[in-house]
């Protein structure tokens, strides 16, 4: 079974820094690509980030670019979103996803 477990979330005001983190499970984790989404309220879900099975190759957002840096540790089966320069619309609960499979969320709030 396909585990997926969101941390590192919480509220930070405007210009600041967060790291999320997604620990997998039930799955041979350094063999498939992952993927971060949000939801802000009352919006659907928005593709952030992507990175490939190896680490070697990310994508991301127009609205997150130059700000979030996706990256994964395949030997403690983790993937990481290190976000800067956070911003009021940047506040979301955010996932981790192995295609349509996704974890439970961390909500991210940015505010003053």
């Amino acid at each position: 079974e396909v585990q997926l477990v969101e941390s590192g979330g919480g509220l930070v005001q405007p210009g600041g820094s967060l790291r999320l983190s997604c620990a997998a499970s039930g799955f041979a984790f350094g063999s498939y690509a992952m993927t971060w989404v949000r939801q802000a309220p009352g919006k659907g879900l928005e593709w952030v980030s992507s990175i490939n099975a190896g680490g070697s190759v990310t994508n991301y957002a127009a609205s997150v670019k130059g700000r979030f840096a996706v990256s994964r540790d395949n030997a403690k089966n983790t993937l990481h979103l290190q976000m800067n320069s956070l911003k009021p619309e940047d506040t979301a609960v955010y996932y981790c996803a192995k295609g349509i499979e996704r974890g439970q969320g961390t909500q991210v709030t940015v505010s003053s």
